[in-house]
């Protein structure tokens, strides 16, 4: 496995639409970054990593679905930098593993699994003796590396990006729109797209974490924060739905553009931005940064289920 992180391109995307609305429309590729630690998921990891490594942990325990980009990123990241790994999955163990719990496997994961009730009790002290008893002294990463540490590296995502009015992302936990807004100078805004349900709740999240964080000792990038949005329309359904259309959608993105999108979180963005182009949402004139999360290795597990689904 390389240890090898390439910088992410930045690619412009000329259609029909993004020449109507009069913008210039760029995609920053993090899916290129690395073939299995790659999108927001490693800048997410980075800093806790150097701090499981500077207090002499041997030992990354982290939690996620059973599609979970975190976990996958997470066993692979592990197996990279000589940390073992441990996978704590909500729900019931299934076999045969999907393709995103076989590669954690093969990277070296040791996989415990909780039922739900349980699994919601993962940020209590309760949980966490628990799982220290179990496994002796453990690093715990939150879910989708949702803490500072996971801030602290979003905040590198997009670097000195000056030149756009607009930085859009996908939204599951907050912690990258966070990292993104604490990057960016007057004017700028960030926008982000919840790909849950009823995202509006994470706006108080979002509050939460940035006060954490400019509380907190560690670094930012800018002295200034600035504004940010959460359009909530563009879900689907909810967190891992999709539909015919945002398939459609996907697929001929691909065929036109060469990037592809996963279904859970870049496509919904991808698809929002590029309706609101069509609504006129953004000024003619702006420069807008699409950043690419990565997750493509969930596309896979998605695909299986769909296509089970279709044959009932």
């Amino acid at each position: 496995m390389s240890l090898i992180f390439f910088p992410p391109p930045i690619q412009q995307i000329n259609s029909e639409i993004v020449l109507s609305a009069g913008v210039d429309l760029y995609v920053l590729r993090l899916d290129l970054i690395h073939p299995w630690v790659n999108g927001n998921k490693w800048f997410k990891l980075k800093y806790n990593l150097l701090e499981a490594k500077e207090k002499n942990f041997t030992t990354l325990l982290t939690f996620g679905g059973a599609y979970s980009n975190h976990i996958y990123a997470t066993a692979a990241a592990g197996n990279l930098f000589g940390f073992r790994t441990i996978g704590v999955i909500r729900g019931e163990e299934r076999l045969p593993l999907n393709p995103t719990l076989s590669f954690a496997v093969q990277q070296g994961m040791q996989l415990l699994y909780l039922n739900r009730e349980m699994y919601r009790q993962r940020n209590t002290p309760a949980l966490e003796e628990y799982l220290q008893q179990r496994f002796g002294e453990v690093f715990i990463i939150p879910e989708g590396g949702s803490n500072l540490n996971g801030v602290r590296g979003c905040i590198e995502i997009v670097g000195g990006a000056i030149a756009f009015d607009h930085i859009c992302v996908a939204c599951g936990t907050a912690t990258t729109l966070t990292g993104i807004a604490l990057s960016l100078h007057q004017g700028q805004r960030a926008i982000a797209f919840p790909v849950l349900k009823n995202g509006s709740f994470l706006a108080q999240e979002i509050e939460s974490l940035l006060t954490n964080y400019l509380a907190s000792d560690l670094p930012t990038a800018s002295n200034s924060l600035a504004s940010w949005k959460l359009v909530c329309d563009y879900h689907f359904g909810g967190y891992a739905k999709v539909n015919k259309e945002l398939l459609l959608f996907s697929q001929q993105f691909r065929e036109e553009h060469g990037i592809p999108l996963d279904y859970v979180y870049t496509a919904k963005m991808f698809y929002g931005v590029m309706d609101l182009l069509q609504q006129g949402f953004f000024s003619k004139g702006d420069s807008l940064l699409l950043v690419h999360t990565g997750g493509l290795q969930g596309n896979v597990g998605m695909e299986e289920r769909l296509q089970r689904f279709s044959k009932i």
